[in-house]
């Protein structure tokens, strides 16, 4: 496996935003056809842990909003995602919530997304997204099944998160995997937490970037990337300022290149 340097980025410009952003249901590998249909060879997805250790595709904690969860398992039963098995989450209904067009589509394992973007030569960005309390386990578990599953690939994903305690662990775990801060705001010293978790990478919002905040991130090496970028004007700005990398929901409105 290459490890990734500061002075090679091989990675694309424009990262579909959990598959196709709002076109389909997020985190599934529909989403992953749909954002590959639209010429997409890169691709955001949040990563967590069933409750037996597999990881899976998922945003939230909780399994209302994307799922057919509280139907399916009972008003009794917990909600939280990392609370079942894998056996009961490959069973859920991803697609309902989304359209009709999609019902039955499953929760994807990490594996089955791996399997798909190897076979096609895509692009990864796993954002660690633990249940709450479950940050350095899931940062570990999810850095040893990327550095498995990419372990024959010259290009490995980037693996990304706010939780810098997930970060810390996959650090630990698999050094040579290339890992991202994501910020929602520039706290005071946020160049120096990225140094100390050796990331090669800042993922902020987008309207943090301008010209200083760019020029601090490139004068201590890192690459700057932006989400969630769905706007003509403000993806050109960031262009102009010379980021690295914008994702977005707009798979079907701007043409990656």
């Amino acid at each position: 496996m290459t490890v990734i340097t500061f002075d090679h980025w091989p990675y694309p410009r424009w990262i579909a935003h959990r598959g196709a952003g709002d076109l389909s249901p997020e985190n599934t590998l529909a989403a992953f056809r749909l954002g590959a249909s639209y010429g997409y060879r890169m691709f955001e997805c949040d990563v967590k842990l069933s409750a037996d250790g597999v990881p899976f595709l998922m945003h939230d904690a909780t399994l209302q909003r994307t799922t057919d969860g509280p139907m399916r398992l009972g008003r009794e039963a917990s909600l939280v995602g990392g609370d079942h098995p894998w056996s009961t989450l490959s069973q859920l209904d991803a697609g309902s919530w989304h359209s009709q067009r999609y019902a039955g589509e499953p929760l994807p394992s990490l594996e089955a997304i791996a399997r798909y973007c190897l076979h096609n030569d895509y692009f990864l960005n796993i954002e660690i997204k633990p249940t709450p309390g479950l940050e350095r386990q899931t940062g570990e578990v999810v850095a040893r099944h990327a550095a498995r599953l990419w372990q024959s690939v010259a290009v490995p994903p980037l693996l990304t998160s706010f939780k810098t305690d997930a970060l810390d662990a996959a650090r630990q775990a698999q050094p040579e995997l290339p890992r991202g801060l994501l910020l929602k705001s520039l706290p005071q010293g946020w160049l120096e937490t990225a140094r100390e978790l050796q990331c090669v990478a800042i993922v902020c919002k987008h309207t943090l970037w301008d010209k200083t905040s760019v020029a601090q991130a490139k004068g201590a090496g890192l690459r700057t990337l932006s989400y969630t970028v769905n706007d003509e004007r403000e993806a050109q700005r960031l262009l102009d300022l010379g980021t690295d990398a914008i994702i977005t929901d707009r798979v079907d409105l701007f043409a990656p290149t």
